[in-house]
């Protein structure tokens, strides 16, 4: 039964049965000892029916992730947002402040920042980013901030300056761009041995491929990468780094 004191914490999106954010913050409430906290996920065929559900939890629900489709959609029902959100063009955390409104913030830049960083070596100077939907965007903004020149690799040829087609990657494209992030849903869960279409015979040993999918933890991009010797890492960590960063929002 549900009482005054408890805190409720959520995660909103479409088709999230899976949530990485529900096992992971029930898990940490549970470590903690939080008896009174926790997290349930807020699965909305349309993002319209969010009012009744903050309704429906009001007094009871101090903040929010937003994943996957709303992260840009998010923004139509939110009283202010942070400057690196408001960049970025994508909000993953919201906070319920006191006053009953709602701030979104976005805490993937960081989880990115944080998971590739240790990972990049003196020649690692430019990037390719697979995809240009909103996940890439928060990639974008670290590269930027990173100093790291990049392209956009997108199937469709009309994307404008800073974008190239998977068919343009060619030897020289590759050996110029040794980092490859791949910020596309391609290669997830359940559709795991799909990948993204570059070459890989022209991987090497200089080549850092970072994949935000976390679930497999070794997708097939992967895969070809570390079997070419190049370092490869998943997006586990910044899914751990991105979440943490969102419990020290709601309790700041």
């Amino acid at each position: 039964m549900e009482t005054e004191k408890e805190h409720i914490y959520a995660l909103l999106g479409r088709n999230i049965s899976y949530s990485f954010s529900r096992t992971y913050f029930t898990e940490k409430f549970k470590r903690s000892g939080l008896k009174d906290h926790f997290y349930v996920n807020f699965d909305l065929p349309e993002i319209s029916q969010l009012p009744a559900i903050l309704d429906q939890y009001k007094g009871k629900l101090k903040g929010f992730n937003v994943t996957i489709p709303y992260k840009q959609d998010i923004f139509h029902f939110l009283d202010e947002v942070s400057p690196d959100a408001r960049e970025i063009g994508a909000v993953n955390v919201v906070k319920i402040l006191k006053n009953g409104n709602l701030k979104g913030f976005n805490t993937d830049s960081y989880g990115f920042e944080n998971s590739i960083k240790p990972l990049l070596r003196s020649f690692h100077k430019k990037a390719l980013i697979l995809g240009t939907g909103g996940a890439s965007k928060a990639v974008s903004f670290v590269l930027d901030k990173l100093g790291m020149e990049y392209l956009y690799v997108s199937r469709r040829s009309n994307q404008g300056s800073g974008s190239i087609t998977y068919k343009d990657l060619s030897a020289e494209v590759l050996n110029d761009y040794p980092v490859i992030i791949n910020a596309t849903p391609v290669g997830t869960f359940p559709d795991i041995e799909k990948t993204p279409d570059i070459p890989y015979n022209l991987l090497t040993s200089r080549h850092l491929l970072y994949d935000l999918i976390y679930n497999p933890s070794m997708t097939s991009f992967l895969k070809q990468g570390k079997s070419r010797g190049a370092t490869i890492k998943n997006g586990l960590k910044m899914l751990e780094f991105q979440a943490e960063k969102a419990w020290e929002i709601w309790n700041s």
